[in-house]
């Protein structure tokens, strides 16, 4: 099989086009003819080598994080798919490589594909998805009435979590450009602002929820102070916590690292009394599957900017990577 993968640790090197073997698939897996797959700024970072502190791939590897595709092969103790489902994953960590035409994928990591959508629009959904999920209803419980603030909505993941927020009852507002409100309000957003010319924290305040995902010290501290007593702040970029270091099985001396990378803004918003959460999101199938009765009953919709062939896996990374895209960036691998 073809599969495009990291030589090396490099924000310079594209990844390189090579003629692998067929994955072996063990008795818990399934192997998975992809048919998409779809661009995220993970897919970047673990290229650089951003997360290899935690994440140590060894090059090389297939990099790859969401899927899209039809099962050919079924492990022994596999009950809940069979040959011939049409399956969407995001792949658990260690077991990525979603940038090839075979896949094999742990049972638990995967959900049946949304009936109502594309191949392609169903590959765009896993990781923003499942991201999203985590943050409004695992970690927030998001409710009815709540006021919820999310950055960078006309993103990857800004486009599904307006949309799950909505569904959820709240009040969403949002930062984009101009250029992007009318497809932010068509998502639900019930306040746009735009960052090239308002600041949110002069707009916003006594948020339930904040969805952060931007790299600037400033503007998560901004965040945190639009929030009301007892509102939380999840981050999907970090300062990284002790608590996430010891949830993803890393030693006292990470653990020690990782609070002390947090420390600061911790204490910020201890002395607020709002909470401060970092998410790097977990594969989850059965969550997957809520998602796919969502977008089954027209609840959430895939937002898609654009589909590159396969053979141009890396231009559609460098596209993702300038950072102007609505929704989705989509490589047809079938």
């Amino acid at each position: 099989m073809k599969a495009f993968q990291v030589s090396r640790y490099s924000k310079k090197d594209k990844l390189v086009l090579t003629e692998l073997p067929e994955p072996t698939v063990e008795d818990n897996e399934v192997l998975v003819q992809i048919h998409a797959t779809a661009i995220n700024l993970l897919d970047s970072l673990i290229r650089n080598g951003d997360f290899k502190i935690f994440l140590p791939y060894k090059p090389p590897f297939t990099n790859g994080h969401d899927m899209a595709g039809v099962i050919i092969k079924v492990g022994a103790s596999v009950s809940k798919f069979r040959v011939g489902d049409e399956v969407y994953a995001r792949p658990s960590d260690y077991h990525i490589g979603t940038f090839a035409q075979l896949i094999a994928v742990s049972e638990n990591d995967l959900a049946l594909k949304p009936k109502n959508i594309s191949m392609e629009e169903a590959s765009s959904i896993p990781l923003v998805g499942l991201t999203s999920w985590q943050a409004l209803v695992e970690i927030a419980n998001v409710k009815k009435g709540q006021k919820v603030f999310i950055q960078a909505g006309s993103g990857g993941v800004g486009t599904f979590a307006i949309q799950l927020a909505k569904h959820l009852g709240a009040f969403v507002a949002t930062t984009t450009s101009s250029a992007n409100t009318h497809l932010v309000k068509s998502l639900g957003a019930d306040l746009v602002i735009d960052y090239k010319k308002e600041d949110f924290s002069k707009i916003l305040k006594d948020y339930d929820l904040v969805l952060h995902s931007n790299r600037d010290n400033k503007i998560l501290h901004q965040s945190l102070q639009i929030l009301k007593q007892g509102g939380t702040l999840v981050s999907l970029t970090g300062p990284p916590t002790s608590e996430f270091a010891k949830k993803i099985g890393l030693g006292w001396p990470f653990q020690f690292i990782m609070s002390l990378l947090s420390m600061s803004v911790k204490r910020f918003a201890k002395k607020l009394n709002v909470n401060f959460e970092f998410l790097f999101m977990r594969s989850d199938g059965y969550q997957l599957s809520q998602i796919t009765s969502l977008i089954e009953a027209g609840k959430i919709r895939p937002v898609i900017d654009r589909v590159f062939p396969f053979e141009q896996t890396n231009e559609a990374i460098s596209y993702v990577e300038t950072g102007r895209t609505k929704g989705k960036v989509v490589v047809k691998v079938q």
